[in-house]
């Protein structure tokens, strides 16, 4: 993601903070959510998508799919979670990720960066950069609707965020 198209830039000083942001996601989130994370390494990409799964309503404990690729999961609605890190765009492209992508549950796919080619039209993307210790920039571009509302609106509310 190019962080200079990022229409917010959400600061988490800590992993409550970052809680708070994927708990406003998740609220959002509908049949067909696509997510699409990126970051530092070991900026926090699985943290973020066990909060976002736990406010989903996901009970089960959400761990990286680095090995499994796809790990499949109950809530609110289905949640499936993608780590794409050891694929090539070839071998992602014959999953059939458009199944899961276009289907009645959310997906939030680590690294999507790498399978750019292969994500839908409109989507979200986050980037999460380390800044310091515990502290973190995550950079939010909506990209089609209802993800450019999405960013508009949380520019507007991220005050009440931390309230």
């Amino acid at each position: 993601m190019d962080k200079a198209s990022a229409q917010v830039v959400y600061p988490a000083e800590s992993l409550e903070d970052t809680e708070k942001l994927a708990a406003w996601l998740a609220a959002r989130a509908g049949e067909g959510t696509v997510i699409a994370l990126d970051g530092d390494l070991g900026a926090g990409k699985t943290a973020f998508s066990q909060l976002f799964a736990r406010h989903l309503g996901v009970k089960e404990y959400v761990n990286s799919p680095t090995f499994t690729l796809i790990k499949e999961y109950e809530g609110r609605l289905p949640f499936y979670h993608m780590d794409v890190y050891r694929l090539s765009l070839e071998e992602a492209d014959e999953l059939g990720l458009d199944e899961y992508f276009f289907g009645q549950g959310v997906c939030l796919v680590e690294w999507a960066s790498l399978i750019e080619e292969l994500l839908p039209a409109a989507h979200l993307r986050l980037y999460i950069e380390v800044t310091g210790e515990q502290q973190r920039s995550i950079y939010v571009q909506g990209i089609g609707t209802p993800y450019e509302d999405w960013a508009m609106n949380l520019k507007e509310e991220r005050g009440t965020l931390y309230e």
